[in-house]
């Protein structure tokens, strides 16, 4: 009763995806007279690969998914950050899931050819297992790898900071020691931020304008705080060279907090293995005699 409960359940899901993909929803009036009326939105500035063949294997599920509000706000900035395309993100998930929820049978296939079949309640087990695996799986990929990029971004971040004061310092204008600095550097973050400053000049807007939305696309506060920092010099004319001077100090030591942090919890891992191989040894030391007594009585 509950493996063709399931089986029933997973035909639906399917048939409903396939439903959302050849026929899909027609938004409301209300919906097309919000979006004619409002104005249209920001171009963002980062840019997102896509995989083309898992896009196109995984296409089927997209629509479906997205119905479902995947992904969520989140989610979506560490996928911008990491520079991969949302519907294949998307499409690998479901992709993952479906191998995942197959896979058992297969196997369950080829023992059944080989005489050594099981039963239908373990490859039913098991796929739901490896397919909830498959869908989260990609989630914690990003997410891992998102907050390296972060942890990389701000330690550059700080020498972009160093570049414009000293820049500043020279006698070049804001936007100048901006650009200065920008292109000195190398790595994916100095490449955002030339894309940002390069977006700036495309649209004829300021640069901490464009620097303001990549930081609320990537959320990274410190990025905000320097266009914030930097429009009072650029709008107001505030002298700044010393608020970022303590900014870049300030991104500094927190550099160094993580790095101590990270250092104890790697030295707290340490310990366990060394206090289990202590265990052991004394085990292995007090066998022989916890095996005498034991004779004795």
């Amino acid at each position: 009763m509950i493996a063709a409960s399931l089986f029933g359940l997973g035909t639906g899901v399917g048939l409903w995806l396939l439903l959302t993909w050849a026929v899909p929803t027609r938004p409301a009036l209300s919906e097309r007279l919000t979006s004619v009326r409002t104005h249209p939105p920001t171009t963002p500035i980062t840019v997102a690969a896509e995989t083309a063949w898992v896009t196109t294997c995984g296409r089927v599920f997209v629509p479906g998914l997205r119905m479902l509000g995947l992904p969520r706000a989140k989610l979506e900035a560490e996928l911008r950050i990491t520079g991969r395309d949302v519907d294949t993100h998307l499409a690998s998930k479901a992709l993952l899931a479906v191998a995942g929820l197959l896979t058992p049978w297969l196997l369950q296939t080829l023992l059944a050819l080989a005489g050594l079949a099981l039963g239908v309640e373990v490859p039913l087990l098991a796929g739901i297992a490896l397919a909830a695996l498959g869908f989260l799986v990609p989630d914690l990929t990003v997410r891992a790898k998102a907050t390296r990029m972060r942890r990389e971004f701000r330690d550059t971040l700080s020498a972009f900071i160093d570049l414009v004061w000293i820049t500043l310092a020279g006698g070049a204008g804001i936007e100048a020691a901006l650009g200065d600095a920008a292109a000195i550097g190398a790595g994916p973050a100095f490449t955002k931020i030339r894309r940002a400053l390069h977006t700036a000049q495309l649209t004829r807007t300021t640069p901490w304008t464009t620097l303001r939305q990549l930081g609320e696309e990537l959320d990274l506060t410190e990025l905000s705080e320097l266009a914030a920092s930097i429009s009072l010099a650029g709008a107001e004319g505030a002298r700044v060279r010393a608020s970022l001077a303590a900014k870049a100090q300030a991104l500094r030591t927190h550099q160094l907090t993580d790095a101590e942090a990270q250092a104890q919890s790697a030295t707290e891992r340490m310990a366990l293995p060394v206090t289990l191989l202590f265990l052991g040894f004394l085990g292995f030391i007090a066998y022989p005699a916890v095996i005498q007594v034991l004779n004795g009585l």
